[in-house]
């Protein structure tokens, strides 16, 4: 099967029970998703509604109890090599190698997925153009503003050129210039035809940039739509009120 056969990422029935002290903690309760190559996806839900959970589980780093994930073609469970080479991951946190520079990142990130040591420093010379980092190739990781950090992770993360792009928080905790740099960057590689799902707390964000997006609660997915689409469906004025109507919760950044 080749990678365009299917959807870019796919969810049947995901679930995630954790046992604990007091019992069994169902995380994620059956979340189906379908999300088409080359569609910039949103997944919105408030604190502790299983978001990270099913994005765990997604990007492999999270064993489902139950259930199917696959990412563009590859199961996340029984071949979790394949599902790695396919996917990127932008987390929130900063996991850049402080003690290498902004372009040794990114190449010793091609070398550990199999490049040369040509290809990877070609590669990451392509990556600092695109991010806007070529000036600062050279400059350590804690040189670095909260912008600059933000789009080298996402470059990174590119840096095997992975059908699908998953960005947790990408515009946490940065100015709002640094903000509309980096949504710059994702509306490009969004019309280059890169696959991306993101999850965000800023509802402005999800409405910029997502052509579709899923509100998740209680570990279910509450609706999937267009942000128009959601709007017609429940007679609300904006994502904050849907988001309101649909948890019963404010939407808090």
């Amino acid at each position: 099967m080749s990678l365009a056969d299917g959807p870019a990422v796919e969810a049947r029935d995901l679930r995630k029970t954790y046992v604990t002290a007091r019992g069994e903690v169902p995380a994620v309760r059956g979340v189906d998703l379908d999300v088409p190559h080359g569609e910039f996806f949103g997944l919105l839900g408030p604190n502790g509604a299983g978001k990270s959970t099913t994005i765990g589980m997604l990007t492999t780093l999270t064993v489902p109890s139950a259930g199917v994930a696959r990412i563009a073609g590859a199961d996340v469970v029984r071949d979790p090599v394949a599902a790695k080479l396919r996917i990127g991951v932008a987390s929130q946190n900063n996991t850049l190698d402080r003690q290498l520079t902004v372009a040794e990142n990114l190449e010793f990130r091609g070398r550990f997925f199999g490049m040369r040591g040509r290809q990877a420093r070609a590669r990451a010379a392509e990556m600092l153009d695109m991010f806007g980092l070529t000036a600062r190739s050279r400059a350590m990781v804690y040189e670095l503003s909260g912008g600059q950090v933000r789009r080298l992770m996402v470059a990174r993360a590119l840096m095997h050129a992975p059908p699908v792009l998953v960005l947790d928080e990408p515009t946490a905790g940065i100015d709002p210039q640094a903000r509309f740099n980096l949504w710059q960057v994702l509306r490009r590689l969004h019309a280059e035809g890169q696959t991306l799902v993101l999850t965000t707390h800023h509802l402005e964000e999800a409405e910029e940039l997502c052509e579709r997006v899923a509100i998740i609660d209680h570990g279910r997915v509450l609706i999937c739509d267009s942000v128009p689409g959601l709007l017609d469906v429940t007679g609300q004025p904006d994502l904050e009120n849907v988001f309101l109507e649909l948890t019963g919760r404010e939407y808090r950044e």
